[in-house]
């Protein structure tokens, strides 16, 4: 065992998570900046807002190239460096879309993407280097808890804040403490950029040959393209939703972001329920596939909202929407990096959340499609749907194949 292969100290563990954990909320919260803002955006912009679907898929096709990049980079840089620079990124993305023009709002996605994608591939670098593996669903779920963290404190903060002081400067506000957590990981460089290959080299194979090593290996292409659909849904329910309440249900803005929050921590606490519960408990794989059912069921649900709905029914129905549909990400995550060739760990969550990105982009831009042509909520909410009941059931076919093939060794 090399030296850079040992395990670390559980304090080097722990410090390991925390920055993870807060690197993973600010990409998060740099990501649904737009998708929150976009009602109190639009009319500056010049656009309208259900176009934000746009922006979600420009963000997240970007991320996508910088995911299955992300393993020469973090090679040459380190897996936090890589994540800071992400921080960076989506720091700079933010303040060019406050310019109040189409183009610098296509810019601005772009960066953003560009910066969100080596954060999720450099954090399973780092985690699997510092967690046991009985801890390992539990600790990557608690990682995983970022995105929901982040996009709960956008829904929570940013409506009020650019109530107050413009949207312009809620964006930059978010700007700022991107950096600000950036500049706070360098401490820690040191202790977790190990192994660095500062000589290589970008080529071509490097690259795509982590995602050919996924598509050949059936449970790797399994926990990809399932992610495909449960990605996708779940950034339609939190790119859309803030707008949908405000302008199909007629809440203000900040009840909209309220409602998305409660839904996000409805994701923070499923996150680490389904985390805890796949250490041993419950199959990981079958797990998955009864999230995905459950979440298929609540968007057809949440595409029938009207007006007349009582609040407290919206409420509990999106929560449970969001315990589900942003919830499944750090089981899966810990299920890739389990079936990862040894030490590839980082590259071949890279090439994985390539695939999955794919979903987060084209998903929110068929229902930007859907709403601009024929204006159904319901439809675009149970097209996602369909999608993810045929994932959640591909699970739930793989953890029984996997059960009988175990029961006959």
């Amino acid at each position: 065992m090399s030296a850079s292969s040992i395990p670390p100290p559980a304090a080097q563990g722990n410090a390991a998570l925390a920055v993870t954990l807060a690197i993973q909320s600010l990409g998060a919260g740099a990501l649904l900046t737009g998708p929150v803002l976009a009602p109190l955006a639009a009319p500056d912009i010049g656009v309208e807002a259900h176009l934000i679907g746009v922006y979600v898929a420009a963000s997240y096709l970007c991320a996508s190239v910088a995911s299955l990049m992300s393993g020469g980079i973090m090679g040459r840089l380190g897996p936090l460096r890589a994540s800071q620079l992400g921080l960076v990124l989506c720091a700079l993305g933010l303040a060019l879309g406050t310019l109040d023009t189409p183009a610098s709002a296509l810019a601005s996605a772009a960066l953003v993407g560009f910066g969100y994608g080596p954060i999720t591939p450099s954090s399973s670098q780092i985690l699997i280097r510092t967690t046991a593996p009985q801890r390992l669903n539990l600790v990557f779920s608690l990682k995983q808890t970022g995105v929901p963290i982040g996009g709960a404190l956008a829904g929570a903060v940013l409506p009020s804040l650019a109530e107050a002081i413009s949207w312009h400067g809620a964006a930059l506000a978010t700007a700022a403490v991107c950096l600000v957590v950036a500049l706070a990981a360098e401490p820690l460089r040191k202790a977790l950029d190990t192994g660095l290959e500062r000589q290589r080299l970008f080529s071509f194979a490097r690259t795509f040959g982590p995602l050919a090593g996924v598509m050949r290996a059936p449970m790797l292409r399994l926990l990809a393209f399932t992610a495909f659909t449960y990605a996708g849904m779940q950034m339609a329910m939190t790119s859309f939703l803030v707008t949908y309440l405000s302008d199909r249900l007629g809440m203000s803005v900040p009840l909209a972001g309220a409602v998305l929050s409660a839904a996000l921590v409805g994701g923070i606490v499923g996150r680490i329920l389904w985390g805890y519960l796949a250490d041993g408990i419950v199959d990981p794989l079958r797990l998955l596939g009864v999230l995905g059912l459950i979440m298929s069921a609540c968007a057809v649900l949440v595409g029938l909202f009207t007006p007349a709905w009582p609040l407290a029914a919206i409420v509990a129905i999106v929560v449970a929407y969001g315990a589900t549909a942003i919830s499944w990400n750090g089981v899966q995550l810990a299920q890739v990096a389990r079936f990862s060739p040894p030490g590839r760990a980082g590259e071949t969550t890279g090439a994985t959340t390539f695939v999955t990105f794919q979903g987060v982009a084209l998903v929110p831009f068929a229902f930007s499609l859907i709403l601009g042509s024929i204006g159904s909520y319901f439809v675009a909410y149970s097209g996602a749907a369909v999608l993810t009941l045929a994932s959640g059931i591909a699970y739930l076919v793989a953890a029984r194949r996997a059960s009988r093939a175990t029961a006959s060794r």
